[in-house]
């Protein structure tokens, strides 16, 4: 079957059963993000749950619609034609989804904004692998730092190119998400994803000239000059990847 937009379909059936026994979905909503094919839509709705599938591909729609007439008969599943960055999603509890890969950061970022209990996603191994990377390491980015804040994560597993079809070019990671309330106090959510958007805009650039750096564009310039003015020294010098999340809270809930 043809890749559309960024799908590769899951055709390992181990890894489908895994995926979906990670958490119980007995009895639960259960959003799914690029069900392709159906094959992981099917295990969940074997093992009881109620499938909320928001697909982009109209032709594959249409096909889930004939496919699953029976379910979606019953009321187990419902399919959404539409962007799962942007289109309304309905009420849903868990979700479980190989994502589209050029889509992974807009999706994770939306959903955590939405609200869940518990997240199985899969990703680019290496997008996961940033994703669980500590804060205060070089590999640490603007996606570890927006996770970690609000969830814990955990990596799963591993699928290489022959789990798919078509086969991408890349390994896979399956990635268990469950949001938790900032260990560090956050006053303002979108400010603070502000102003770590601002920080690795320029991560090569210390604190001080990132925050100089985005005046204008992300932070105003009065609240620049006076966070600068209040902030320790050791970390107007660092750079943000060498930030912790203490840190960040600190820095974005400035007044």
């Amino acid at each position: 079957m043809k890749a559309r937009h960024d799908q590769h379909f899951l055709i390992d059936r181990n890894a489908i059963d895994r995926i979906s026994g990670i958490v119980e979905v007995q009895g639960r909503h259960v959003l799914e993000v690029g069900p392709g094919d159906g094959a992981l839509t099917a295990a969940l709705l074997d093992r009881g749950a109620s499938v909320h599938a928001v697909e982009l591909d109209g032709s594959l729609c249409e096909d889930l619609v004939d496919h699953f007439s029976s379910e979606i008969a019953e009321g187990r599943l419902e399919v959404i034609h539409g962007d799962a960055t942007r289109c309304d999603l309905p009420d849903f509890e868990l979700v479980v989804a190989n994502l589209p890969y050029s889509a992974s950061s807009k999706i994770t970022f939306r959903l955590l904004d939405i609200g869940f209990e518990a997240a199985v996603l899969m990703y680019q191994a290496e997008f996961a692998e940033r994703m669980v990377a500590p804060a205060g390491t070089k590999d640490c980015g603007r996606l570890s730092i927006m996770v970690q804040t609000y969830a814990t994560v955990q990596n799963c597993f591993r699928l290489p190119p022959s789990s798919f079809s078509p086969q991408p070019e890349v390994n896979s990671m399956v990635v268990k998400i469950v949001p938790r309330d900032p260990i560090f106090g956050v006053n303002n959510r979108k400010f603070y994803a502000d102003v770590v958007r601002a920080l690795f805009s320029h991560r090569r650039k210390t604190v001080r000239n990132c925050l100089r750096g985005s005046v204008g564009s992300m932070l105003e310039r009065g609240w620049v000059d006076r966070v600068i003015g209040a902030l320790p020294e050791e970390i107007l010098k660092s750079r943000p990847e060498e930030l912790y999340l203490e840190d960040y809270a600190t820095i974005a809930n400035f007044e």
